[in-house]
């Protein structure tokens, strides 16, 4: 960075550029992404291939029986409207099956944009690629739950 002596100096300085998304995959094939979601971190790897999607080595209809589950995993490949051309493996640990499902959406989004960086503003702006902050608040002493008292008695 150049130095900055004056206030005039400031205007002039080079416009910093956009950053470019380069095309990020393995030896294989393969883009690689982490995905995470309250407790649960997914890993997520894609291909090009006939649309199969493997979670922790069952097919994810089997590993996520509820159909809600199934639609949020998919949600990025619809959205960026290249279902059935790729090949996903995820293994996914922690949390629950609702935390699970979120965790490898949000690998399978940033899988995708580094197998087709044009993708990304797509997936940007469906809000895939934002990583859910919210997690469960702590128990404080004294308390219940998080927030919640103990039933009061006048008695």
């Amino acid at each position: 960075m150049a130095d900055l002596s004056s206030l005039k100096d400031l205007g002039t300085s080079e416009a910093v550029a956009a950053p470019v998304h380069v095309r990020k995959v393995d030896s294989f094939g393969r883009s690689y992404a982490t995905g995470k979601r309250k407790d649960a971190v997914a890993r997520v790897w894609l291909k090009a291939g006939s649309g199969k999607i493997i979670v922790n080595g069952k097919d994810y209809t089997a590993y996520f029986a509820r159909p809600v589950l199934q639609m949020i995993l998919r949600q990025p490949i619809v959205a960026a409207a290249r279902d059935g051309q790729f090949d996903i493996i995820a293994t996914v640990a922690g949390g629950g099956l609702s935390g699970q499902a979120g965790a490898v959406r949000h690998g399978l989004s940033k899988a995708l944009t580094y197998f087709e960086p044009g993708l990304r503003s797509i997936l940007k702006k469906g809000g895939f690629l934002t990583r859910d902050s919210r997690v469960v608040e702590r128990k404080k002493y004294g308390r219940a739950k998080a927030r919640r008292s103990f039933q009061f008695s006048k008695r």
